[in-house]
């Protein structure tokens, strides 16, 4: 029962997240977003008992991934203009 709920809150949660970072203006908070999102869904592997997938998902979805949309925003420059 409490497994059961356990899974239904996380997928619950990452589609929430998924599409608060879809929503997001700033890229820096949407980037923060995917990280939190691949954060839970490494979690969710792990519950399923794939350990190795879900540390292979926290080393590159929220390391490595967030790592390199940061610096891509750092060498661009945002042209956008406020509506």
């Amino acid at each position: 029962m409490i497994a059961n709920f356990m899974h239904i809150l996380l997928l619950v949660l990452i589609v929430i997240i998924g599409i608060i970072a879809i929503i997001f203006r700033d890229l820096l908070a949407s980037i923060v977003a995917l990280s939190a999102l691949n954060l839970l869904l490494s979690l969710e592997f792990y519950i399923l008992q794939a350990p190795d997938v879900a540390i292979s998902e926290a080393a590159i979805g929220a390391g490595l991934t967030t790592a390199i949309y940061i610096l891509s925003i750092k060498r661009t420059h945002r042209t956008e203009e406020e509506e």
